[in-house]
């Protein structure tokens, strides 16, 4: 039977010294989809900063991609975010680079060295997310949506296990959220495993999948019609 792309087990989430979420329990297999909700504050960031390595898991079991939370050692960090792709609110992309360089960046910085290849594979991820013609320009001429496009292309670029995205839609007006939520939903269809943190209720209504509350520091699957 295949491994969990996820599994934690009894673990306790810490920000800081703060404990903010004890004995999760979670188990998260290929091909799945979940969405991670609960209020500001309650949790979310932690529990995502936690699975990419931004935080260290101090109590319980944790597995991801293969990798051990609770053993996770720094130099291991670059390994791990090479199996996973991470989608921020905010794009943390280069501003001033454009398009090509900034995906160029993220394969030359985890062991790409051919250009043909290189160039490849930015071509097949920027077609996939729509933003093929869109290659030479600067990121900070592209709108909102086409900047999270970019992102969510710059997360497929290793062609992930598992995809973290952390309010992918909260900087985006209705409209270009719906268009970032169908193309995830795309990417979901073709086989890859996402967790999505979001407080936008439409698309849980919209988009069902299987749903993650964080609440009174514990979470739980609740029942989509219960999510609203």
């Amino acid at each position: 039977m295949e491994k969990p792309v996820l599994h934690l087990e009894n673990a306790d989430i810490y920000q800081r010294d703060n404990l903010v979420l004890s004995k999760v329990n979670l188990t998260i297999n290929k091909g799945e989809f979940y969405y991670l909700i609960g209020k500001t504050g309650s949790g979310k960031s932690s529990l995502m900063k936690t699975l990419y390595g931004d935080l260290l898991l101090q109590r319980g079991v944790g597995a991801i991609v293969g990798f051990d939370l609770k053993q996770l050692k720094e130099k291991q960090i670059p390994f791990l975010r090479r199996k996973i792709g991470i989608v921020f609110q905010d794009f943390k992309l280069l501003n001033e680079t454009t398009v090509f360089g900034n995906l160029e960046f993220v394969l030359k910085a985890t062991g790409w060295k051919n250009k043909e290849e290189i160039k490849q594979k930015i071509n097949k991820v920027l077609e996939k997310v729509g933003m093929q013609k869109q290659y030479f320009k600067k990121t900070f001429e592209l709108s909102g949506g086409e900047q999270q496009r970019v992102a969510i292309a710059r997360a497929l670029l290793n062609d992930p296990e598992l995809i973290l995205a952390d309010e992918p839609t909260g900087n985006l007006d209705p409209k270009t959220s719906l268009e970032v939520m169908e193309l995830l939903n795309e990417i979901h269809k073709e086989g890859k495993t996402i967790l999505m943190a979001t407080h936008d209720y439409q698309l849980i209504v919209k988009f069902k999948h299987k749903t993650l509350k964080v609440e009174a520091g514990e979470l739980f699957e609740v029942a989509q019609q219960a999510t609203v």
